[in-house]
């Protein structure tokens, strides 16, 4: 008999559909792992006192248009999932570009990317 994947694979398998997604430019990956309402903010703009701002169809067109594949060198992935609570997660990525929190809810089609904080590593 098959075992269910538990919620911590299901998230892992979404984190990897956001980052391999972006580094190889696939964006059927990238839009199965972000929520429609995505917000992905960064901190790098004047020290933190502005934060970008990104939705979920400009980063599948960046990642359409490669922006990731810059990146791809190596994909060294340290994923920290560090609380699950029913339908919401939240988890740190490490990785030798960038550093991330990310927020995770569960939809009917699966664990998405609602929000996301990150800076360059």
């Amino acid at each position: 008999m098959t075992m269910a994947p538990t919620a911590h694979e299901l998230i892992t398998r979404t984190v990897l559909d956001y980052y391999e997604g972006w580094y190889d430019a696939d964006v059927d990956r990238m839009d199965r792992a972000v929520h429609a309402d995505l917000v992905k903010r960064s901190s790098a703009r004047e020290h933190g006192a502005v934060l970008s701002f990104i939705t979920k169809k400009q980063m599948l067109e960046l990642t359409g248009q490669g922006e990731g594949k810059k990146d791809a060198g190596d994909r060294r992935l340290d994923i920290d999932i560090e609380d699950v609570s029913e339908s919401i997660a939240s988890v740190t990525v490490r990785t030798p570009v960038y550093y991330e929190y990310l927020h995770l809810v569960l939809t009917p089609d699966g664990w998405r990317i609602a929000n996301a904080l990150w800076r360059p590593a």
